[in-house]
C-alpha cells in the first residue's frame, strides 16, 4: 500500500490563502504532544493570548484563538453577540462581507446591507447616512476583503459606528500581521482573523477578541448562546484563571505552530514585517507592468498581500493557473463570484512575501503568457 503523503511536493503558495509556512513553524508542530491541562501548555496558551494583543494592538483581556477556521471565528462572533430581532448592519463589497450577512441572518437578526461595488471600498458617505436614519446593535465590516483585494476605511467607520452606539465587529483574517490592526484605537468592538494568511500557520485557529463592551453584551444576553462549541462564556473558562475548566480538547499541535507563527513575527517586529508586505506589493506591481499586466484595485484602496491583477483579453484564466500549479507548482488564485474569470489573485502573505517568491512567479508568467 503506497502513502501518498511521501508524493507531496511543496508547492509555493501566492493564492489567497494559505501561506507558505515556515520551517522553524513546521518544527512547532512536530514537538510532543501535551496534555491540554498540562502546566507547561497552560503557560504557552498564556503566551500566545499576550502574542495575539500585541498583533492587534489590544489590551482586551478576552483574546483567545477559537479551535477552527476563520470562518469559525467569524461565526463566535456572531453567535456570541447577536440575538434574536437584534438590529444589524453589514457593509458588503465581496465574498465575506456577504458570509457575514448569511450568518446575522440564520440567527434571526434584522440584518440590513450597504452594497457597494466589488473593487471598491466602502462609501463613508453612505454609511454615515444609514447610520444617522437607524439605531443599530451591531455593525460589521471586512477590513481586508480577500475576494477582491480591497482595503475598508476600518478606522473611519469605527468612528462613525461609536456615533450610533452599535457593536463594531470587523474581519480581519488576511490584514492580521500583515497591515496595521489598532483594535482599542480604531474603537473595535469584535475581532477575528485567521491562522493561515499573513500568519504563515497552517489553517485551523481563528484569534477572536472582545472589548469590554462586548463582553457586556455576551454577559447580559435575554437568551442563551446558540452554539454550545463556540460559546465563549465556557471556552473562557478554560482560557484564563488559575484553575482552568475544561471545555473541549484543544487542538495542541496547532497552537505551538500559532505560538511560534506570531513568536517569530514579533522577533522580526511588528513594523518591521508590515513594511516588508508594503515593499514586495511594490516589486509585484512593477514586475507585473513589465508584462503588461494591470492590477484591478485603485492604489488608494490596495491591499500589500492580496493582489487582484485584471486578466487580459483572450487569455485563458483556468489554463493559465493549471500551468502554473502543475508545471511550476505555483499556485495563485481566481476570480470569485462576478469577479470569476476577470481577475487573478496573487496573494503575498507572511512567509511568501518574499523577493523569491516573486521572481519565481514572473519568471513563470513569462514563459505562459508569451
Amino acid at each position: 500500500m503506497q502513502n501518498k503523503l511521501n508524493s507531496i511536493v511543496k508547492p509555493l503558495l501566492m493564492g489567497p490563502g494559505p501561506s507558505c509556512v515556515s520551517d522553524s513553524v513546521y518544527q512547532a508542530l512536530a514537538k510532543p504532544t501535551l496534555g491540554h491541562l498540562d502546566p507547561e501548555f497552560i503557560a504557552l496558551m498564556d503566551d500566545i493570548k499576550s502574542y495575539i494583543r500585541k498583533l492587534i494592538q489590544t489590551e482586551n483581556q478576552l483574546t483567545v484563538p477559537i479551535s477552527g477556521t476563520g470562518s469559525a471565528g467569524m461565526e463566535t462572533c456572531f453567535v456570541n453577540l447577536v440575538e434574536p430581532e437584534d438590529r444589524v448592519l453589514v457593509l458588503i463589497n465581496g465574498v465575506f462581507g456577504v458570509r457575514m450577512e448569511d450568518v446575522a441572518t440564520r440567527l434571526g437578526a434584522e440584518v440590513d446591507s450597504l452594497k457597494f461595488e466589488w473593487g471598491t471600498p466602502v462609501i463613508l458617505d453612505s454609511v454615515r447616512e444609514q447610520l444617522a436614519q437607524k439605531k443599530y446593535d451591531l455593525v460589521a465590516v471586512v477590513h481586508a476583503e480577500t475576494s477582491t483585494g480591497v482595503c475598508n476605511p476600518v478606522a473611519e467607520i469605527g468612528k462613525l459606528v461609536k456615533n450610533n452606539g452599535a457593536l463594531y465587529l470587523v474581519d480581519c483574517v488576511t490584514s492580521m500581521g500583515g497591515i496595521e490592526v489598532e483594535m482599542d484605537e480604531w474603537q473595535i468592538d469584535a475581532l477575528y482573523s485567521g491562522t493561515q494568511k499573513c500568519l504563515s500557520c497552517p489553517p485551523g485557529l481563528s484569534p477572536v477578541s472582545f472589548s469590554d463592551r462586548a463582553v457586556g453584551k455576551l454577559t447580559n444576553r435575554k437568551t442563551k448562546v446558540p452554539n454550545w462549541y463556540l460559546d465563549l462564556s465556557m471556552i473562557t473558562q478554560y482560557w484564563s484563571g488559575n484553575a482552568r475548566v475544561y471545555h473541549h480538547t484543544a487542538p495542541i499541535n496547532m497552537l505551538y505552530g500559532l505560538y511560534q507563527a506570531c513568536y517569530s513575527i514579533l522577533e522580526e517586529g511588528l513594523e518591521n514585517v508590515i513594511q516588508r508586505h508594503k515593499d514586495m506589493h511594490e516589486l509585484l506591481v512593477s514586475e507585473l507592468k513589465t508584462l503588461g499586466l494591470e492590477l484591478f484595485v485603485e492604489e488608494s484602496a490596495r491591499l500589500p498581500m492580496l493582489n487582484a491583477i485584471k486578466i487580459p483579453s483572450g487569455v485563458d484564466d483556468a489554463n493559465v493557473r493549471g500551468k502554473l500549479i502543475n508545471d511550476y507548482r505555483i499556485e495563485i488564485g481566481g476570480g470569485l463570484g462576478p469577479l470569476a474569470g476577470k481577475i487573478w489573485r496573487i496573494g503575498l502573505m507572511g512567509e511568501t512575501a518574499k523577493k523569491e517568491s516573486i521572481q519565481k512567479l514572473m519568471d513563470a508568467f513569462r514563459k505562459i503568457l508569451n
